[in-house]
């Protein structure tokens, strides 16, 4: 990590990061994390932080919950925070299932999964984090009608998250098929490769019923 990444963690981790809590724990009461009773955003996987600092810097009425495992990333995130002044982030250190598992139902208002690990092999599918089970606990966390966003540029992954997505009976496609590209998203390093290497980026966006 660089100096400006180290003096972020040693400095906001205090404030603005917690890791996963205990399962056998209370759910996790967001009011009380963000100091106030907003729409919560759930971003999975936030790498370095640069899309969710720029969403919450362009959407301040609602929060936004970031959970990463990647230790640099998010002192990146912590030292975006402080350098744009947002204060409706927070980030974890952890399992982003065992978060979600630890969030009271209909806690969310919106949950994004942005270029996820595609685990191309077939042997390692069963890594991957849309699938049946954890659709179905996401969308659990969902209040009626919030969102939930998927975005990936492997054709692959894309169709196997929008048969997984179909088929979950309390989601509805938002689209016919996959989403344009919402303006709202911001072009993350994995777009910017992706474009490069000229594939496609797929979104799917689908709504709780």
């Amino acid at each position: 990590m660089t100096g400006r990444q180290l003096d972020a963690m040693d400095q906001l981790w205090p404030v603005f990061g917690l890791t996963v809590p205990e399962p056998a724990g209370s759910p996790l009461d967001l009011a009380d994390l963000f100091g106030r009773r907003a729409p919560v955003v759930l971003e999975i996987g936030s790498g370095m932080g640069d899309a969710t600092a720029a969403m919450a810097a362009d959407d301040p009425s609602r929060d936004y919950l970031a959970v990463e495992v990647h230790t640099p990333g998010i002192a990146n995130l912590l030292d975006l925070v402080r350098r744009h002044g947002l204060g409706n982030v927070r980030i974890v250190e952890g399992d982003a299932l065992e978060l979600v598992r630890g969030l009271p139902v209909d806690a969310l208002d919106a949950v994004h999964v942005f270029f996820p690990d595609p685990w191309p092999k077939t042997r390692h599918h069963k890594r991957r984090l849309i699938q049946p089970a954890h659709v179905a606990l996401l969308r659990s966390r969902l209040t009626p009608g919030g969102t939930l966003h998927c975005a990936t540029d492997w054709a692959e992954y894309a169709e196997s998250m929008r048969r997984t997505l179909d088929d979950d009976p309390g989601l509805v496609n938002a689209h016919r098929g996959y989403a344009p590209r919402p303006a709202h998203r911001p072009v993350t390093k994995f777009e910017r490769r992706a474009r490069t290497a000229s594939r496609d980026v797929f979104d799917l966006i689908y709504h709780r019923v």
